[in-house]
């Protein structure tokens, strides 16, 4: 019965989903990026390639953990709003047509950290308690 509730509730949205509701993913950006606050739609945007540019002209470059991370399906879910393999769809049909492809792919939550704190434009994502070192930002998500 409990269940049964809380699915409810899920549904007319008056409780976040499970996966949002212990973050799953922290979203993460250089240091030396200003940005403090983004949209999920901004965050979309960015990680399908639509955002080219930062707000001071700077170029965007996402980087993603590997389709099998829990940190990739719960950012999917709660950004892009679609599954990882429906992600992945939409990176095929880009690749096939020509017009583009998809973020850098790094195999860990260390290793996209390394990445974001070497590239001025960048933006990643990282496993909610992964640690976060010096060189880059958490950046909140808004809906």
């Amino acid at each position: 019965m409990r269940l049964a509730i809380l699915s409810l509730l899920v549904l007319v949205g008056l409780v976040a989903p499970v996966a949002a509701q212990q973050g799953g993913y922290t979203v993460i950006v250089n240091e030396a990026n200003s940005v403090a606050t983004l949209s999920a739609e901004e965050v979309s945007k960015i990680f399908f390639k639509k955002t080219h540019r930062w707000t001071n002209g700077q170029d965007v470059v996402p980087v993603d953990l590997p389709e099998s991370a829990p940190a990739r399906e719960a950012f999917s879910a709660a950004v892009h709003d679609k599954s990882v393999g429906a992600v992945r769809a939409f990176w095929q049909q880009q690749i096939f047509s020509g017009r583009a492809v998809p973020p850098v792919e790094k195999p860990s939550d260390e290793q996209v950290v390394a990445f974001v704190r070497a590239t001025p434009g960048a933006i990643g994502y990282v496993s909610a308690g992964a640690p976060i070192s010096a060189g880059v930002r958490r950046v909140q998500i808004v809906r």
